[in-house]
């Protein structure tokens, strides 16, 4: 089996399992206490602390060991958010940010705050402008993820803290997936990790606020943790969680270097052998093991478990699956296609054989997936004319029927697809084909009522070279306009 999800989490490193069956037997009394057993409880305690604050790159009093990364990251929000009330309750976060934050964010506009919501580019990326643009004199606080949990794509971190900096603003980086590989640049002033995104147990979390930086933290107040975190701290998965961060960064520039190799082979090679395949994140500016793609006329649910038959542990942020209807809020930031979306995400350790094994694969995995859904072959899904009509099962009719008085009134040249009631990606594929009966300069109309095709068509227009004309109101769902322009 390919577990290919270290994204999600990645594997326990063998420094973690050592370090945790170490600690064990020393480090399950109270660090608190005086008499020698406490005495050697806190010796671990302190050592892990020096060696994740090293790696990090703080002072050991700046980190706090928390119950995970999202509790890391809400205890940093809030207290920030307190700590600076008197400036203001206004926040910035990024569209692409991890649920914490986001929840965070709706938490703190409940409460009565203010939250601007920042935009990023196709590849999935801010533009430091876009912060600078959003500062406000009553900014208690700014949030940016060093890198994207489901594109890869790595973040203008040091560029935005310079900005928040002169505008004396605290920047919180959520640094879960990029504190394996190293450092977080820039002038950042609160830091949240998780041990479980670099190979450490899980139930650990990291959350440094810098000297300096006001901080009020909620809840009781308990005297572990300088009060940030509440509860008997787990020692032994301290430990293991510091020894794992200590361990992969020694091996990271290396490793590094030979997954991006395999992550650059996936995404030139899976748009040469699978038709209809949209790579999304930035090229470039990328975490070295995460490659992600979508694809066309796909159920995410299905392609998945076929690939799972096959020996191969992905994930997807496609909403074509039983986890979610709604497209992945990052996909649908980028603004890119989100149907049959496959994210790639490479452990340490990796083989390219495995690699290989899976571009081999995959292409007949998800033309077997487009066959049982019906799907049109790669020709007829061109800008080409396609050949005779839909039949009169696939959900297609020609205007002016009763069904094209959705805008108001009869529109020549254009067909109607009614889509209702019909989940991701079945709209897109009903879309396709119909598309070559229309002439160029006409329409289609595609009625639907998921959430997915207010992505997926526009995306699928992209990729078509096809004009996309909007989204009007119907009497159930959305009309989605599509013009033929060749």
């Amino acid at each position: 089996m390919s577990y290919f999800d270290a994204a999600s989490a990645a594997p326990l490193h063998p420094v973690a399992r050592q370090a945790l069956a170490a600690s064990l037997d020393e480090g399950w009394a109270d660090p608190a206490r005086l008499y020698r057993e406490g005495r050697r409880a806190r010796l671990l305690l302190d050592a892990a602390r020096e060696a994740a604050a090293d790696a990090v790159g703080c002072r050991p009093d700046e980190l706090t060991f928390t119950s995970s990364g999202t509790r890391a990251v809400h205890a940093g929000i809030a207290g920030v958010l307190t700590g600076r009330r008197r400036v203001g309750n206004h926040l910035i976060v990024s569209e692409v940010e991890h649920s914490s934050v986001l929840h965070s964010a709706e938490a703190h506009e409940a409460a009565g705050g203010s939250v601007t919501r920042v935009p990023v580019l196709r590849t999935g990326e801010v533009t430091p402008g876009s912060y600078g643009e959003a500062l406000r004199p009553d900014t208690a606080l700014a949030c940016l993820q060093s890198a994207n949990h489901e594109v890869g794509t790595e973040q203008p971190v040091a560029a935005v803290a310079e900005l928040c900096r002169e505008a004396g603003v605290p920047l919180l980086v959520d640094g879960a997936q990029s504190l394996g590989w190293g450092r977080v640049p820039g002038g950042w002033s609160v830091l949240t990790g998780s041990a479980h995104k670099w190979g450490g147990p899980s139930g650990v979390g990291l959350l440094v606020v810098r000297k300096g930086v006001r901080f009020a933290a909620q809840g009781p107040v308990d005297e572990r943790e300088s009060g940030r975190a509440a509860g008997f701290e787990n020692i032994p998965a301290i430990v293991a969680a510091a020894a794992s961060l200590r361990a992969v960064r020694a091996e990271a520039e290396q490793e590094a270097v030979r997954l991006r190799g395999l992550t650059d082979r996936i995404r030139t090679r899976v748009p040469s052998l699978v038709p209809d395949v949209e790579v999304v994140g930035d090229p470039v500016r990328r975490l070295p093991g995460v490659v992600t793609f979508s694809c066309l006329y796909v159920d995410g649910e299905t392609l998945l478990h076929a690939l799972d038959r096959e020996g191969f542990s992905v994930s997807s942020g496609s909403s074509c699956t039983s986890s979610t209807l709604t497209p992945s809020h990052v996909l649908r930031a980028m603004g890119v296609l989100s149907e049959g979306n496959v994210r790639v995400s490479l452990p340490y350790g990796a083989s390219a054989e495995d690699v290989e094994r899976f571009l081999s694969v995959l292409p007949g995995t998800v033309a077997a997936v487009r066959e049982k859904l019906g799907a049109p072959a790669a020709p007829a899904a061109s800008t080409a004319p396609a050949g005779p009509a839909a039949p009169a099962e696939s959900a297609a009719s020609p205007a002016p029927g009763p069904d094209a008085q959705v805008g108001g009134a009869p529109r020549g040249d254009e067909l109607v697809v009614d889509a209702l009631g019909r989940r991701c990606p079945i709209p897109v594929i009903e879309l396709a084909k119909v598309f070559g009966d229309v002439p160029v300069g006409g329409t289609v109309r595609v009625l639907s009522d998921d959430e997915a095709a207010r992505l997926d068509i526009p995306a699928w227009c992209e990729m078509r070279g096809q004009e996309y004309v909007g989204e009007e109101p119907a009497d159930h769902g959305s009309a989605y306009v599509v013009r033929r322009v060749s």
